[in-house]
């Protein structure tokens, strides 16, 4: 009865832990940028977690896919999730842009994984679901509009501009179509050793990344090594074993559900750590933001 009884705590607390520890993936951004280029940052982080992963198959036994066409879909699912959605997140931070306002941006991916769906897999969207769509499409513009900056119209928004803004919304492309694509075509994925193909995936294309426009050049203070041991092992290794149970538990609509509670966790870590204010426009922003994804993927029922 006792390890039932845990068992049921646990599946319960999943979920939470997952929001906690997937918000916190923005706050170790800020902290480790300043010292290592996105590309160069993430491909190192990834290399690390792919040598922690390596040891953990070997430790469970952990079988790998049999078939090469699932190892490409693993591969390309990869470098949806992990390579282009934290590549332009991190990019986006390192341009200045809050990682609250971050967070909401590409918080928004139930509401982009719902009009994907609609297209790709034939899934109706009710009359609910637009108004969702509509309240997170408005919440976004009164963030927006408080991070306006009429005072240097080249810059446009306070402390990043339109780059900043394009890598936010890159993010959320990669990280709606790759649940989709991982949902459709993953089905069969071996939770571990899946994991390790997609970041060996990401890896690819953030090497590239790194070697065609960065300089590759790191500054290995204690605050970023930290800051990538937390990302290691907080992000890539316990939070992405979640997320890919939590995806084979659920349906892909009931998982995305989950990331509308990141952009207002995300906001309160950013306001203690770096000071990160909204004011109530933007506040007002974000709980529209949320209202409007909490609509798009209610259940019916």
């Amino acid at each position: 009865m006792t390890s039932y009884t845990a068992r049921g705590l646990w599946l319960k607390a999943t979920p939470i832990l997952f929001v906690l520890l997937w918000s916190t993936g923005f706050i170790g951004a800020k902290y480790g940028l300043p010292y290592a280029e996105p590309y160069t940052f993430l491909f190192v982080r990834f290399v690390c977690v792919l040598a922690v992963l390596f040891v953990l198959i070997q430790f469970l036994n952990e079988r790998w896919p049999r078939e090469p066409r699932l190892w490409l879909h693993i591969g390309i699912a990869g470098m949806l999730v992990h390579g282009l959605y934290l590549g332009a997140v991190f990019t986006a931070i390192g341009l200045g842009m809050p990682a609250g306002v971050t967070a909401l941006i590409v918080g928004l991916q139930p509401l982009v994984t719902a009009i994907l769906a609609r297209f790709w897999l034939s899934e109706t969207i009710n009359g609910r679901q637009w108004l969702g769509i509509l309240l997170g499409l408005a919440g976004i513009v009164l963030v927006m509009s408080e991070q306006l900056d009429i005072n240097n119209p080249g810059q446009l928004f306070v402390g990043f501009g339109w780059v900043a803004i394009l890598s936010a919304f890159s993010a959320l492309l990669g990280i709606s179509v790759g649940t989709l694509y991982q949902k459709r075509y993953c089905t069969g994925m071996p939770l571990v050793t899946g994991t390790f193909i997609q970041y060996l995936g990401a890896c690819l294309i953030l090497g590239l990344g790194a070697w065609l426009f960065e300089t590759r050049v790191i500054d290995w203070t204690p605050t970023f090594t930290l800051a990538l041991l937390w990302l290691i092992f907080g992000l890539s290794i316990a939070a992405i074993l979640l997320l890919m149970t939590l995806i084979r538990r659920g349906a892909a609509s009931r998982v995305a559900s989950l990331f509308y509670l990141v952009p207002p966790v995300t906001a309160i870590e950013a306001w203690i750590l770096f000071g990160e204010s909204l004011g109530l426009v933007a506040l007002t922003g974000i709980a529209v933001a949320v209202v409007g994804v909490a609509l798009a993927v209610k259940q019916p029922g």
